[in-house]
């Protein structure tokens, strides 16, 4: 049965219930695991009334033990049970007692809820060999997805357990108006038909269910109910039919409830069954309300064995996990994006937590087609902490699908959510067309908050501004030469640094300082063009030096380094032009000056130095020289 190690863990029980009974009281509840699973608890209390009839097992102990036995889809799931002091505790999955949303429920959705219950029915019939006891509405429940569940199992009886003696001390406790007034257990215990006690309790319920209800498409409605009074109420068992007979009737046997049956069976089909029902599948649902079929189907839709099945992935899941807005052709989706978020966001929440690969290859693949109808909590706590898991893996496909899935978050959260860490601006627009724009626009702002004098200044400084029309030679530029031209060379590098892709982080800044910086005046550029051009230089050559790329973690990503200066190679293309150096010579007076002895030194005669000023010229008779002479000349 269950005791208290089998309690669930981290569970917490809502304060208000949702059902309570004779026998037990129901809560809801939820898990917190990494699903945050909601469940149903019902906890119970021994009853004496009850323990005196029956003795124990309690009812609630008993809906465990046949809950945790017969396991069908149409059966209300068990999770665990437990005892807790005086207390019983069974957990389910989260379910709702019929009776509280019988009102909401439309004749398409009773239809098929019913069709669930005698399913269900069947199952205990012919394969567990057992009879219900106690068919109602009190007995079923309706799950978030509009799914009808058998539960209240509480009587169950097994065919070679049951006994006139059992029947006799329940019948007080059973649906007194779905117990046939003529039921003879001794008869049917030897004609071994006691599955026509749930056929006689299954038509009373229908016909309950249905009496208030419209067609709203539904054949055979009128006939159906009909069918329910006359056969399966019948006061003679024999003559009531089997379950597996009444699912063959035309109520049953509608489009809508061969969708729902396909779905179901799907396993059991083959490839060429599967491809001819999956091609017309999208046009046969449109025939129906949407939201009754994203509710009643929608956790079929996108069932597992569904995502698999290659012909779904082709020729329908590409319709339903694409939700359509209102502007949008009815014939490219399934579901609007209001009955999408309602229905279909929820179950797709579940299946992001599942670590199967295919399952999360295909959500990612049509992940651009819905990510939209997330909310922004959702796809931060939600589906974000899973895609960041994925990008973990060894399965190169599988991060690459992610990455992709990773940008369109981006688009929706930002980069400081998806990304985190620190980040800066490296990157600038470096179209000419617009840095054009900008720097004219900057221009005309500086232009007009300045006065009339300094404009007139700042046009005369602009027309005196000219480079020449080719460079001088190296060394023979003057001063005011080089001041222009490192002037001029200076913003033409700071242009093309605009485009350089490695620029630092503060170099946007600089890029607007400069567009909109008033020309300087030009007495200010000519008396100190080396400290200006030097200053400005070396804003531009510096470089970032870049985190090591296989340290990269999108979540924990290294911010980029200071940048650090490195060698100016701008230094020592600085033109610099030395005064000639004037060597003094020593005269016959006794007038010194620095004197030097080399190779290039020559001595000359008074003679034919006086001939050399003569004749403005150099002799051509260099034998005259004295060379003994102790007059030297130096150049």
């Amino acid at each position: 049965m269950g005791n208290e190690k089998s309690s669930l863990n981290g569970i917490e029980i809502d304060e208000k219930a949702i059902e309570i009974t004779d026998f037990w009281t129901q809560y809801s509840a939820s898990v917190q695991n990494y699903n945050s699973q909601r469940v149903s608890i019902f906890i119970s209390e021994p009853s004496l009334h009850y323990t005196a009839s029956f003795g124990k097992p309690t009812p609630l102990e008993r809906i465990a033990k046949n809950l945790m036995l017969h396991r069908h889809p149409c059966i209300l799931k068990y999770i665990s049970s437990w005892h807790k002091g005086s207390k019983f505790f069974l957990c389910t999955e989260e379910a709702k007692p019929l009776i509280q949303v019988i009102d909401a429920q439309n004749a398409l959705q009773i239809c098929v809820g019913l069709y669930n219950i005698a399913c269900a029915l069947v199952f205990l019939h012919e394969k567990a060999l057992a009879t219900h006891n106690n068919v109602c509405s009190s007995s079923i429940y309706i799950t978030p997805e509009g799914c009808w569940k058998l539960g209240g199992f509480e009587y169950l009886c097994k065919f070679s357990e049951a006994t006139a003696t059992y029947y006799q001390k329940i019948r007080s406790y059973r649906y007194e108006r779905a117990t046939c007034p003529n039921e003879d257990i001794n008869a049917l215990i030897a004609s071994e038909n006691l599955a026509s006690i749930d056929v006689y309790a299954f038509g009373v319920l229908a016909e309950d269910i249905l009496k208030l209800k419209h067609a709203d498409n539904i054949p055979a409605l009128t006939e159906f109910r009909e069918f329910c009074k006359e056969n399966l109420q019948n006061s003679d068992p024999s003559l009531r039919c089997r379950l597996s007979s009444v699912l063959q009737h035309p109520f049953f046997t509608h489009d809508f409830i061969k969708i729902h049956g396909f779905l179901e069976e799907l396993p059991l089909k083959n490839n060429e069954e599967k491809e001819v029902f999956f091609t017309n599948l999208v046009n046969d649902l449109r025939a129906f309300p949407e939201d009754v079929v994203a509710e009643q189907l929608g956790r079929s839709l996108l069932s597992r064995i569904v995502l698999l099945d290659q012909t779904a992935q082709v020729k329908f899941l590409p319709y339903v996990l694409k939700p359509r807005d209102e502007n949008d052709d009815i014939g490219n989706s399934v579901f609007s994006t209001p009955v999408f978020k309602t229905y279909l966001i929820p179950r797709l929440l579940q299946m992001f937590c599942i670590r199967d690969v295919s399952i999360r290859l295909l959500l990612l693949l049509h992940f651009k087609s819905f990510v939209h109808t997330f909310q922004t909590d959702e796809l931060k706590s939600q589906i974000l902490p899973e895609l960041l898991v994925g990008i973990k893996d060894t399965n190169d496909h599988l991060v690459c699908a992610t990455l992709k899935a990773l940008a369109e978050v981006v688009t929706i959260l930002g980069a400081a959510t998806v990304i985190g860490g620190k980040r800066a601006k490296l990157f600038t627009d470096g179209r000419p067309n617009k840095i054009k724009k900008q720097k004219e626009n900057s221009t005309t702002c500086t232009i007009k908050n300045n006065d009339s004098d300094t404009i007139a200044s700042i046009n005369t400084n602009i027309i005196e501004l000219r480079l020449p029309e080719r460079p001088s030679p190296d060394g023979g530029e003057d001063k005011k030469e080089s001041s222009f031209a490192f002037a001029d060379e200076e913003s033409t590098w700071s242009d093309w640094d605009a485009h350089d892709a490695n620029v630092n982080s503060h170099q946007s800044n600089v890029q607007d300082t400069e567009s909109v910086r008033p020309i300087p005046d030009m007495a200010s550029v000519l008396d100190s063009p080396s400290s200006t051009t030097k200053s400005e230089a070396n804003k531009y050559t510096k470089k970032i030096e870049m985190s090591d790329i296989s340290e990269l973690d999108i979540k924990h990503s290294k911010s980029l380094k200071s940048p650090v200066d490195e060698y100016d190679f701008f230094t020592d293309m600085e033109p610099v032009i030395k005064k000639t150096h004037v060597l003094h010579i020593q005269d016959e007076k006794g007038n010194t000056s620095a004197s030097s002895r080399s190779i290039f030194d020559v001595n000359v005669s008074n003679t034919a130095l006086q001939e050399f000023e003569d004749n403005d010229g150099w002799s051509e008779h260099l034998s005259d020289w004295d060379i003994e002479d102790n007059k030297e000349l130096s150049f």
